[in-house]
């Protein structure tokens, strides 16, 4: 096992990829570790937040943190210690959330329950027909990424399967593509 360990070039253990990632700066190395514990971290957010579009961008941010935390802190143990940064990343938001609060509006407020309803149908389209068109806007990794994402509902490790892309790069596409996708519709808003 030893000699097999010495020909192959590719670190196996979660402390290898760790020091290969704080001695080079290689996402790979991280993006390697992360993608082994990425269940526990979308299933720690997940029980936390209640929420899987929560969950998921709380993953994605996870990712980010680690970039920096990782370079200033020794780890003994990675999987405890992403599970612990985990539920602390959440437990931030759900601190910061209790900070805003929501007012409800009763039903006497709005004018007429039939014709705010149409509205909202009729608003939604609008903004479905501007969604379209900011789609077709999209780089063609972008957009592909999009679909997969969003509307086939897969994972970063399904799209990292399906397209071949490394897992930071799925990770950029969609938050990049969302973030163009909002600035083109506030503009066409």
């Amino acid at each position: 096992m030893g000699l097999l360990r010495s020909i192959r070039s590719v670190p196996e253990t979660d402390g290898e990829l760790m020091e290969a990632f704080k001695r080079t700066g290689s996402q790979d190395a991280l993006a390697q570790l992360y993608l082994r514990y990425s269940d526990l971290v979308y299933g720690t957010c997940l029980k936390y937040l209640n929420d899987s579009e929560a969950a998921k961008d709380a993953v994605m941010n996870i990712y980010q943190e680690l970039l920096n935390k990782l370079q200033n802190h020794e780890v003994g143990n990675f999987r405890g210690w992403l599970y612990v940064l985990a539920k602390n990343h959440c437990l931030m938001q759900l601190r910061e959330a209790k900070k805003t609060f929501t007012i409800e509006l009763s039903g006497d407020v709005m004018q007429s329950e039939d014709f705010s309803h149409l509205d909202g149908v009729l608003g939604r389209e609008e903004d479905f027909k501007k969604l379209e068109k900011c789609m077709q806007l999209l780089q063609e990794q972008q957009k592909q990424v999009v679909n997969l994402f969003y509307l086939q509902n897969k994972c970063y490790n399904e799209i990292v399967e399906q397209t071949g892309f490394d897992w930071g790069r799925v990770r950029s596409l969609v938050q990049n593509a969302r973030r163009n996708l909002k600035i083109c519709m506030e503009k066409n808003g």
